[in-house]
């Protein structure tokens, strides 16, 4: 959950590395740092605790010459937010520096064994001890650095995607990974090479990239052919592919936040989501991936999704909508609970992974656990060459752009776009759909984007009803049906980036313990749009009013029964009740927004939080 970027090459590395790191800052913030070989050969590392501006402004008079160097954004695992925690680590002998994102389960034994044979340490983590063993194993073998650090890692357990310089070594840059993602970005002529935790500081440098596969150990040097081999020190041939990304979603674009304007972005994403699949004019959905695995697909007996966070809610609603049309039972599992409870897997159910990043740790792992059992796997991702996309049989992208804010927005909605898809395709393909139910959702999810762009009219209004709910201290949010996930989302949005505790229930579950809670200091948020079991919603709001709790309400345009009990309301357009969490979610995601500015947090990077968790 870090973020990790390198250069070699013939330009000055600080201004790639410093500008890498603010690219992969989301990654990460508690504490940042360089390691620069300098044009004499001096191995400079300077770290700080905090964000990656508070070190740049510490280094205005120090040496930051040198055309090779790593960095690093952390996000605290062994050991407090600290300069001496922070990364790069360097070895006993000052010759070694290492950047790290995992975790090396088995760093204490190694400690311990290392501290026998005299080795001293300045941090808690387990990254210098990585760094320190490297090094041991490189003495004790007589081998040179290459060699070393693949004898190491063959004894490590864990995950780890590492960057590694050798000052006896001025013109070569070591990387390896295994369950953490690194790519290797190609300079012209091989003149140059850039590393990072994922392509977007590579992007405006170069758009062929490597992506390094599991226990491959990439070896770069200026001038020549990137060098990989395996732990097994087999020879890998690089398989370069070409990334296309906008860098103007990488930049605010006059918004204040990032979260801000990727709500804004929504419409559009999903309209970049639909694009070439959902044929307006011929009533239809085509999806690549069930043309081309279609008997595998429809033949499952079981659907199984699973993920982890915002995206495990969008399974939720995936379920019921693969459930009604296509007729298929289906499980929604936390991946981190499913890899570690023996499931019953096997060669007739399909599993979905669904991940924003691609490389979220526990769905990794479950992914790899299914396939073990002979089940079919299908991802939806938005990372394009992503290790989810890589492991994965087949799969659809979500396609709605680089998404940096913390807290999921565009993504949640991308993900229920391709869900919605994913669910019409398969009921339309085993007929368990009507035809004029599936042309019906298909006309309606087309205008859906236009639709969004009507819901940005209440911003204003939703940024003044913010001033009324910053005060409290807890939080109930309530919805059924398609809309109880949403519930679980918009509570989760406030938690994350407002502090404030919320939780989400359906709406008839109150009555088992949760009204317990309410009074005139608890806000409940209740969606109460005009779909299945709208009238047992008004009896759940009328026990909140008898209660003296206070209401805000999404509601259908339109609607003036729960105007008159709640006591504020937040207009939706109409729509299909499958589709109305692409509606119901964006004012939750703005009053979330809007509470945490209230409050003067960090919307975009909020404490204790990463955006990629790909350690467990």
């Amino acid at each position: 959950m870090c973020g990790i970027v390198g250069y070699i090459g013939t330009r000055q590395a600080f201004p790639v590395l410093i500008k890498g790191l603010k690219r992969l800052e989301y990654r990460g913030y508690d504490s940042t740092g360089v390691a620069l070989l300098s044009q004499i050969d001096m191995l400079n590392v300077y770290k700080k605790e905090g964000k990656v501006a508070q070190l740049e402004e510490t280094l205005t008079s120090s040496d930051l010459t040198g055309t090779l160097g790593i960095a690093h954004t952390r996000w605290a695992t062994h050991g407090i937010p600290s300069s001496g925690n922070a990364h790069p680590h360097t070895s006993q002998s000052g010759k070694l520096a290492l950047v790290h994102n995992g975790i090396i389960e088995n760093y204490s034994v190694i400690r311990e064994r290392l501290l026998e044979h005299g080795f001293t340490f300045k941090s808690e983590t387990d990254t210098e001890v990585l760094v320190q063993f490297i090094e041991y194993v490189k003495e004790c073998n007589k081998v040179d650095t290459v060699t070393a650090v693949r004898l190491a890692l063959n004894r490590v357990i864990g995950a780890y995607a590492i960057v590694l310089v050798d000052k006896d070594h001025p013109d070569q840059v070591i990387a390896a990974r295994k369950s953490s993602p690194l790519v290797i970005g190609l300079g012209e002529g091989n003149e140059e090479f850039f590393i990072a935790s994922d392509a977007t500081p590579l992007v405006e440098y170069t758009q062929n990239v490597v992506y390094l596969n599991d226990e491959e150990i990439v070896v770069l040097k200026r001038g020549e052919e990137m060098q990989i081999c395996n732990l097994k020190n087999e020879s890998v041939d690089p398989d370069v592919q070409c990334i296309e990304m906008n860098i103007g979603l990488l930049e605010k674009g006059g918004y204040p936040h990032f979260m801000l304007k990727e709500i804004y972005e929504q419409a559009q994403a999903m309209k970049d989501c639909m694009r070439g699949r959902l044929l307006e004019q011929e009533k239809r959905v085509v999806l690549s991936a069930v043309t081309h695995h279609r008997e595998r697909l429809l033949n499952a007996k079981r659907v199984i999704i699973v993920s982890c966070g915002t995206s495990w809610h969008a399974g939720l609603i995936g379920k019921q909508m693969i459930e009604t049309f296509a007729k298929v039972p289906v499980e929604v599992e936390y991946a981190s609970e499913f890899r570690y409870r023996n499931p019953v897997i096997d060669a007739q159910d399909v599993v979905i992974a669904i991940s924003q990043s691609g490389e979220t740790a526990d769905t990794l792992a479950a992914i790899s656990l299914a396939k073990e059992r002979g089940a079919f796997i299908f991802g939806i991702v938005n990372a394009v060459g992503s290790s989810i996309a890589r492991t994965t049989d087949t799969g659809t992208y979500i396609h709605v752009g680089p998404e940096i804010g913390v807290a999921s927005t565009k993504a949640f909605t991308g993900q229920l776009t391709v869900l919605t898809m994913l669910a019409l395709s398969l009921g339309k393909e085993k007929q368990t759909i009507s035809t004029a139910e599936y042309e019906e959702i298909v006309a309606e999810l087309a205008v859906i984007p236009d639709k969004m762009e009507r819901m940005l009219v209440f911003d204003k209004q939703i940024a003044e009803l913010a001033k009324c709910y910053t005060y409290a201290r807890n939080f109930i949010y309530l919805g059924r049906g398609y809309n109880f996930p949403v519930a679980l989302e918009g509570a989760l949005k406030l938690k994350e980036i407002s502090y404030i505790h919320a939780e989400g229930y359906p709406a008839a579950e109150m009555k088992h313990g949760p009204i317990a809670l309410v009074d005139a200091e608890m806000p409940v948020v209740v969606i109460a749009t005009h779909h299945q079991l709208y009238e047992k919603t008004l009896s759940n709001i009328q026990e909140v009013k008898a209660r003296k709790g206070r209401i805000l309400a999404i509601v259908t345009e339109g609607d003036e029964v729960v105007k008159k009990l709640a006591d504020n309301v937040i207009e939706v357009p109409a729509t299909l009740a499958c589709l109305s969490p692409l509606l119901t979610v964006i004012p939750l995601q703005l009053l979330a927004y809007h509470v945490a500015v209230m409050k003067g947090l960090d919307v975009d990077q909020p404490r204790n939080l990463a955006k990629s968790v790909t350690v467990e």
